[in-house]
């Protein structure tokens, strides 16, 4: 049975500010897709990543009802 690997995210990754669509340098997207936040230092538009894992919220979920 093939294991899905943990690191293996679907990720909006962006080549340009959503905001002023000013291109991101290749490091500024590395840091985007590491810290998943970056500011464009054109327009100081903050550029946050939106990421859930749904496995650790339902093993969360679980977690927290076995509490009671």
């Amino acid at each position: 049975m093939a294991k899905k690997n943990s690191n293996q995210r679907s990720i909006k990754v962006f080549d340009s500010c959503p905001h002023c669509g000013k291109d991101l340098s290749p490091w500024e997207k590395v840091l985007l897709s590491v810290d998943r936040a970056l500011t464009c230092k054109n327009c100081w538009y903050r550029i946050l990543l939106d990421i859930t894992k749904e496995d650790n919220s339902t093993a969360n979920d679980e977690k927290s009802e076995g509490k009671g």
